[in-house]
């Protein structure tokens, strides 16, 4: 994976923690005792004590500091002593006093997404995820900042921590990835003194600056292709924790099927979780009920992956006797067999595009807020092909 591992941290899924061997733990105890007591001849320092002054002291990065002085539970106790420890040596005070004073701002930006529960998508090892976020990541290094992950579940939105880590600076903002209107923490943040940004998933609720793609757009491009290909029996693969981004599909599936008059049965639209197994298990259901469908249009590329599964489980060809289509355009989609016909995402694009954003939100040089839509595209691969129903006059006719 491409997640940089801050000053030796590992940061992965937004935990971290003292990952050395005992032997290494030794070593590093040592190295940290010969600190803490050269810490204590230090003369008192006449400047507020930053993070990264009490990060270099304790070998640890800025991020590891900011956790452990918020009170995070998941950095470990070994870790979480040594910092408090140095910060105490130091004279260390609560970051937004001393900034009162300095007038510095934090120069890291939190990226949050929602804890993860089974085989929920929002995981880092997800590739829709990991395009984002490696723009994001690509885009703050450029611009001289540094990434803060972190899981918002119950415990650390009952802690403030969505809160307490912008009021007391140890982020300067906090990019939000893959929530949607469910998530009412989103209401604490007051726009006017946090410099928020919603990511790829449109929110009804709160006045907060978005930068997305188009689905909408991409549905229709979707759509048009596969009706012009004859294709009338179309099933949709959706989620429901897919948010403003699935409801856009669904509209515009459900419009372009009645412009050609024909109104979509019931079991057309499965959900399938945006995973592989749950694209597999809803195909399956499409399937069984509709034996007649020749296409399935599915809102992400993991579950078409599960769609081709169950359309060779079940004897069905990709694409002779069934097409698939999917969202996204992830990296495994152009080697699979067959290829995968996408609608191609410019995630990349828009984790940098909303990474610039918030930063351009934090230095107070955009000040309206705003709505951005990246533009998508159909790529067509080996999964699609023309209707194995199609009238011989209108197959010519093509």
């Amino acid at each position: 994976m491409f997640f940089q591992n801050f000053n030796n941290e590992n940061t992965m899924h937004g935990i971290v923690e003292d990952t050395t061997s005992s032997s290494e733990t030794e070593t590093r105890f040592r190295a940290t005792d010969s600190v803490e007591r050269e810490s204590k001849r230090l003369p008192r320092r006449q400047k507020p004590v930053r993070l990264c002054d009490i990060a270099q002291a304790a070998g640890v990065s800025i991020a590891t500091v900011s956790l452990v002085l918020s009170e995070n539970p998941r950095i470990s106790a070994v870790t979480q002593q040594r910092v408090r420890k140095i910060s105490q040596r130091l004279g260390y005070r609560p970051m937004r006093a001393a900034q009162a004073v300095a007038g510095r701002t934090s120069t890291a930006l939190a990226v949050l997404l929602p804890a993860q529960t089974g085989d929920e998508r929002a995981s880092l090892s997800d590739s829709y995820f990991g395009e984002l976020t490696s723009g994001i990541t690509e885009k703050a290094s450029e611009m001289g900042y540094s990434i803060i992950f972190d899981r918002v579940s119950p415990e650390f939105v009952r802690r403030r921590q969505h809160l307490t880590m912008l009021d007391d600076r140890a982020a300067a903002g906090t990019l939000l990835l893959g929530f949607n209107d469910h998530h009412r923490f989103i209401d604490d943040y007051d726009a006017a003194t946090h410099p928020v940004v919603v990511v790829d998933n449109k929110l009804e609720r709160g006045e907060h600056d978005f930068v997305g793609c188009d689905y909408r757009c991409g549905a229709q491009q979707a759509m048009n292709y596969l009706l012009q290909l004859g294709h009338r029996k179309i099933g949709l693969l959706v989620s429901s924790a897919g948010g403003r981004n699935v409801r856009d599909i669904v509209s515009v599936y459900r419009s372009a099927m009645a412009d050609h008059g024909i109104r979509p049965g019931e079991g057309l639209v499965a959900d399938g979780q945006f995973t592989e197994a749950g694209g597999d298990e809803a195909a399956d259901k499409i399937l069984r009920r509709h034996s007649d469908v020749t296409a399935i249009l599915s809102a992400c590329d993991n579950m078409a992956v599960g769609a081709i599964h169950a359309a060779v489980r079940r004897g069905r060809s990709v694409p002779g006797d069934l097409s698939i289509v999917g969202f996204g355009n992830l990296r495994h989609a152009a080697f699979l067999n067959p290829a995968l016909t996408t609608v191609q995402l410019p995630l990349q694009q828009v984790g940098a595009r909303a990474c610039e954003r918030l930063i351009e939100r934090i230095n107070g040089t955009r000040k309206t807020i705003s709505s951005e839509y990246l533009p998508t595209h159909l790529i067509i691969r080996k999964s699609s092909a023309l209707a194995h129903d199609l009238p011989l006059a209108d197959s010519s006719a093509a």
